[in-house]
């Protein structure tokens, strides 16, 4: 788990669209990782990007290297807690804010609320997409 999570630290640093990523089915999980990589690299090489390019061969490395289709279950399932935890939070900040009146910042803890959990219904598919 913590491999996989380097892994993602890895695309996201590449500045990667990582969401085809993360929505891959359980069993070919690690194959559409691959795929997904291999596309942004081809990509990558027609615009002449070799800093991508670089980051993009590292990260395709590093899934060949660590990517286990049976604990990608398991990675979806932590970031559904996550985004529970983050949701909780949220609410929490909506319910101070309502508590002080100020019309602003009860609408910037409901727009980051709102966001929450879209998160959270994003990850609870995913962990679905498992099953």
């Amino acid at each position: 788990m913590i491999r996989q999570t380097a892994v993602l630290g890895l695309l996201l640093a590449a500045n990667l669209n990582i969401t085809p990523l993360l929505a891959a089915d359980g069993e070919d999980g690690c194959a559409v990782r691959r795929q997904v990589l291999q596309d942004k690299i081809a990509a990558a090489q027609q615009g002449g990007n070799t800093d991508e390019l670089d980051g993009l061969r590292r990260a395709l490395g590093n899934v060949d290297a660590h990517c286990e289709d049976a604990s990608l279950h398991e990675e979806r399932l932590a970031s559904v807690k996550e985004a529970r935890e983050q949701v909780q939070e949220r609410e929490k900040d909506l319910r101070q804010a309502m508590g002080t009146g100020d019309q602003e910042q009860i609408a910037k803890q409901q727009a980051r609320l709102a966001e929450a959990r879209a998160e959270l219904e994003q990850a609870e598919a995913e962990a679905r997409a498992d099953q």
